[in-house]
């Protein structure tokens, strides 16, 4: 029998977490928009053409920010060309991923769709092909009153009051030969420091996101953040992390063959990857801060997260809504994403925002064929529960539980969790990582507990099942409180072999 004991304290508070670190991120890449949130044609769709199935399973979410338009995609992208009327906009070539765009979706109409949503839009801007005047152009119409060129078309096309927007990322993933016009560091954090100064000029509440490494397996990371930062410090607020964890993923992206899949202990070991890039990019940060004698502690964006599946359906060249990573992810990709979103709740007090990578049909969260139902992918699940239940203070907790070692890293825990206190409940998220059942004791101290909520687990019988148009309920979160009592101050929990849990406590009021 497997033992694993963790203990917290009322008062070891780490930080509040930030809303915004439950977020997501829509692209203007294979089905996530066209044939996704967007296809008038569908039974579904309303007057807008919105997929109300889509939109359901995406509120229920709760998400708070979502990322648009990409991505990739944003390093050719002319906004102009996808505002006003629809029948006067122009057909594109979308160079980032070979397709065509009939920008028959464009600025204003995300701004409908996520309004539904109830999130808050983060705008990519293209500081690839274009620059400074395009990005202040962008946010004079977007969030300038009126009386101005870009501010009045606005009104014209119908939105009287201005958007709003506070979030903007700088750019994409410049440091990428992938990237369209991809830049040096130093190229690219003169133009990031000016451009945020004339973003903010017209609005001095926007908040900026600078772009750091594309991945932590590029040569050039970290010295691409350090580089980046000693050029536009003082007018940025986050620096972006991305990261993408494939199960046959090389080390270094130089490298092009694939290798052999990891075995199931291995693969899910790879969030630890999360913790070390999370880590070397804080110092990153904090050195810079420390070279400029600065006092301002610089906060991350982990815009672009997700595990990764090369695509199951064919991809064409010079289409639209052909499908990119379209993919059914398994229950051992839903335990490596579940340790992801583990790593970067457990970083809350850095990581202020984050997106997970794509809400729809593209390595997704939710799934649509081109016809019928919508329905999710497994790591929907640990996402919503994440986003309803994981919001207030972040608690220091101590785990002591058996470890393993493999050819990448030593010292794995078997379990690995987060504790959140979220006013009158305490929430705790636990992995385990194990073939075997883990008896996990918990103890809280200072804190008076009344009742077991629920014990959520989400598990199967095989680490590749599937979640599919047909079946897609294979893999759903179960309750089972059995697996969890209150002794006293202490909560006995039984965490089955491979699964994800969510446990969550009432706590006394008086």
């Amino acid at each position: 029998m497997e033992l694993a004991t963790l203990k917290t304290e009322r008062d070891f508070i780490i930080c509040q977490i930030d809303p915004r670190i439950y977020g997501s991120f829509v692209e203007h890449m294979g089905r996530v928009v066209y044939g996704g949130i967007f296809q008038p044609e569908h039974p579904s769709s309303d007057l807008q053409g919105f997929r109300q199935d889509v939109l359901e399973l995406v509120k229920n979410l709760d998400l708070s920010v979502i990322r648009y338009p990409g991505g990739n995609y944003t390093s050719s992208y002319h906004w102009e060309d996808a505002i006003g009327p629809i029948e006067q906009r122009p057909i594109r070539l979308n160079l980032a991923w070979k397709a065509i765009e009939h920008n028959t979706f464009g600025l204003n109409e995300f701004m409908q769709w996520i309004k539904k949503v109830g999130a808050e839009p983060i705008i990519t801007l293209n500081l690839g092909t274009r620059g400074i005047d395009d990005a202040r152009n962008m946010v004079e119409y977007c969030n300038f009153p009126g009386g101005t060129h870009w501010s009045e078309l606005r009104r014209k096309h119908g939105v009287e009051q201005p958007y709003g927007v506070k979030l903007w990322c700088l750019g994409n993933e410049l440091d990428g030969s992938w990237q369209l016009a991809a830049k040096t560091a130093d190229e690219y954090g003169r133009l990031a420091n000016e451009t945020a100064k004339a973003i903010k000029w017209i609005d001095p509440s926007i908040e900026t996101i600078a772009v750091g490494s594309s991945t932590p397996r590029m040569n050039s990371f970290p010295e691409w953040d350090r580089k980046v930062l000693m050029e536009c410090y003082d007018n940025v607020d986050y620096l972006s992390l991305h990261n993408y964890i494939n199960r046959m993923q090389e080390e270094n992206l130089a490298t092009p063959n694939g290798r052999e899949p990891d075995d199931i202990a291995t693969y899910l070991s790879r969030s630890l990857s999360f913790d070390r890039q999370i880590e070397q990019v804080i110092s990153t940060c904090d050195f810079v801060a420390a070279v400029k004698r600065s006092n301002k502690k610089m906060y991350l964006a982990f815009d672009e997260w997700n595990v990764h599946r090369y695509s199951e359906l064919p991809y064409e060249q010079w289409k639209t809504a052909s499908p990119i990573d379209w993919c059914h992810f398994t229950m051992a990709d839903t335990l490596v994403f579940c340790g992801m979103l583990l790593s970067i709740l457990r970083h809350a007090d850095r990581i202020k925002i984050a997106c997970q990578s794509l809400l729809i049909n593209t390595i997704s969260l939710i799934m649509t064929g081109e016809d019928g139902a919508a329905w999710v992918n497994p790591i929907y699940y640990p996402m919503l529960q994440a986003s309803q239940y994981g919001r207030g203070a972040l608690l220091y907790s101590r785990m002591d539980c058996g470890s393993y070692e493999n050819a990448v890293y030593s010292n794995v825990p078997y379990v690995d969790h987060v504790i959140i206190h979220n006013g009158n409940e305490i929430t705790i998220f636990a992995l385990n990582r194990a073939e075997r059942e883990i008896i996990l004791s918990i103890y809280l101290y200072g804190f008076n507990l009344e009742r077991l909520l629920v014990h959520s687990i989400l598990v199967s019988d095989n680490l590749d099942d599937t979640n599919t148009q047909k079946t897609p309920t294979r893999i759903v979160p179960l309750q089972d409180s059995r697996k969890t009592i209150l002794d006293g101050d202490a909560i006995k929990s039984h965490l089955p072999p491979y699964s994800w849990n969510m446990i969550r406590v009432q706590l006394q009021t008086t």
